[in-house]
Formats: structure tokens, sequence, C-alpha cells
């Protein structure tokens, strides 16, 4: 409820440890008092994250997400990210229910696939490239938990919305770094209850990248 609420009280280090639960603002500054415990610099960073379809397009009116930077070094290159709120499990699309999953992914999480999936109030703790603006990142399609699991990168289509035609095939193609190979690939179309049937798809791979055409039945735009 504070989550969805976007309560910013009881996130005190002290709070979170005696309650046992928080909202990602409240991980983030543990984690930071953590750190600066054991003489580690660390920062909580405010900014914008994207969960469900809905997301695209579709900036909130206030920050809606918290997570650190942690320098280990003194060179601009030893920053890592660590979204401990989201290593920990993720909310349905209403923010009513969590499910527990740990996502070691999010810990000196890749820039790339981060950047893909976070927006920083303040630029200067965006590690490396990334969307220019906020217009820019909610433009982009949605990243999930798994995408961590099997390290994502150079995702195609670059737009979160997809205009189609049944007479066009649309191209996808993702790079992945998990050595796990892939073996089956499926498209799922809607959420939750207007989900539809996975479809199973053929694909191909060359070095680590997964490429695959589909013809959507209905001339529309899809998240």
């Amino acid at each position: 409820k504070a989550t969805r609420a976007n309560d910013k009280t009881k996130t005190l280090p002290e709070t979170v440890v005696q309650m046992r639960k928080s909202t990602p603002l409240g991980f983030s500054l543990l984690l930071q008092e953590m750190c600066s415990l054991a003489n580690i610099r660390c920062l909580s960073v405010d900014g914008y994250l994207r969960t469900k379809a809905d997301d695209i397009n579709n900036k909130p009116d206030e920050i809606n997400h918290s997570w650190n930077v942690v320098q280990l070094g003194q060179s601009p290159e030893q920053w890592y990210y660590i979204d401990a709120a989201r290593a920990c499990g993720f909310t349905d699309a209403k923010l009513s229910m969590f499910t527990k999953q740990f996502t070691s992914g999010y810990f000196f999480a890749d820039r790339i696939l981060f950047n893909l999936d976070h927006f920083p109030d303040n630029e200067a703790w965006q590690l490396g490239a990334g969307p220019k603006s906020e217009k820019e990142f909610y433009g982009l399609p949605v990243i999930g938990n798994a995408a961590y699991e099997f390290g994502l990168q150079k995702i195609e289509p670059k737009n979160g919305h997809v205009k189609t035609k049944p007479t066009i095939a649309t191209k996808f193609s993702f790079t992945y770094t998990n050595t796990n190979p892939v073996k089956e690939l499926f498209i799922v179309i809607g959420e939750e209850k207007k989900q539809l049937r996975p479809e199973a798809l053929k694909f191909t791979e060359n070095g680590g990248t997964v490429s695959f055409t589909y013809k959507f039945k209905l001339a529309d735009t899809y998240p």
C-alpha cells in the first residue's frame, strides 16, 4: 500500500529493520546505511521505473522508485548499480500483491540493461549510455526481472509500441549473455485476465543473438 501511494514515511533504516519490510526508498536507504558502516561509498538514487505495458509513453507525476549507486575504487568506471528492492521480488500490475523472487542480476547490474529499465531524477547518476530524456525513457520497451537472469542486450524494436498490419511480419531480436542456450520461445499477447494463450515461435540464433518474426492477426498498436 505504501508503494502504491508513494508513501515515504517509515523508510529510515532503523524502522525498516524493525518492520522487516519497506518501500523501494526504504530498501535503498538501508543499503546506503549498511555500506556506510562498512566504509563503502554508496548513495540512494531516486528516479523512474516502468513495470507494465500501461507505463509506456505514460510518465507519472512524481518519481516512483529508488535504488543505489556504489563506488568500489576511485575512478568513474568503478561506480555500480544496485536495486535491492527489485532484487527481492516483484509486484503485479496493480501493486496489490508482492511475489518473492530473488534476482542476483540487480546487484552490480549490467549498465546497458539497467539504463533501459531505470531513469534517475538526477542524470548525473546515469552510469554509461542510456536514454537522454524522460520522454525517450518512457517510450522504451518494459524490462522484466528475467531480463537480468539472461543478461538481455540489444533489444529490437527499440520502441515500446509496435504498429502492425496482418500482411507484414514484425521483426524482433535480442542478444543475451547467459550461458544456457534458449531452447524454446513463446509470444504472449495481453496482460493478466486479457492474456491470450502463449504461441510457440520459430527462431534463429547466431552468436547469442535470437531473431524471429511474427504476424499479428489484427492491425493495431501493440505494447
